[in-house]
């Protein structure tokens, strides 16, 4: 089994990334693989509404100039899918959005190409705005068919220089409740 996390902050290395990480360490007790892909430096269009992936049904987006085709051949290879974004002015960034409108649009019209995957957001945040980030990451696998593992809490981490994530505590053991959670789905969903 695999699971893979998009990581939509601007800054490689920073507190999505611990945040992510936490959660990986919990895969990684029960056997499970995990990739990280860190959208960082790596320009993302938006879709453009041209719907020529509901006419080719070749699972990609007719944009080709950037990572978003790679990023779904992923998602599909994968049994899990992450989706981890800082909060930028009370939503997830411009790059996370744009992965999700046209990941999204490409698997509505491929039959539901990631149809009953398991999926969890993870968001940090400085102060505030970070539930209607969380939202925002959430509207994408519900609406795609995916199955959402509950935590402890919702799935956030508060801080805001590099680092600062891992003092929040309670932050730190959602996320370790939340990879728990996501290998207990993962291994019923294959049963």
């Amino acid at each position: 089994m695999k699971v893979t996390a998009f990581n939509g902050s601007a800054r490689k290395g920073g507190n999505s990334t611990l945040l992510i990480n936490r959660v990986f360490s919990e895969l990684h007790q029960e056997g499970i693989e995990t990739e990280l892909v860190e959208l960082a430096g790596s320009p993302i269009r938006g879709c453009i509404a041209c719907y020529g992936c509901f006419k080719n049904r070749d699972r990609r987006c007719t944009i080709k100039d950037d990572l978003v085709n790679d990023a779904i051949e992923k998602m599909v290879a994968s049994d899990g899918i992450l989706i981890a974004s800082p909060t930028y002015f009370a939503d997830i960034t411009s790059e996370t959005k744009a992965l999700i409108d046209r990941a999204g649009m490409v698997g509505r019209a491929n039959d539901f190409l990631y149809r009953r995957k398991a999926g969890a957001a993870v968001v940090a945040v400085r102060r505030g705005g970070a539930i209607h980030a969380f939202d925002s990451i959430n509207h994408f696998f519900l609406i795609s068919e995916m199955v959402v593992p509950g935590s402890s809490y919702w799935n956030i981490g508060i801080g805001r220089e590099i680092g600062e994530v891992e003092a929040d505590a309670e932050g730190m053991a959602t996320m370790e409740t939340l990879g728990r959670n996501m290998a207990w789905l993962l291994k019923k969903l294959k049963d």
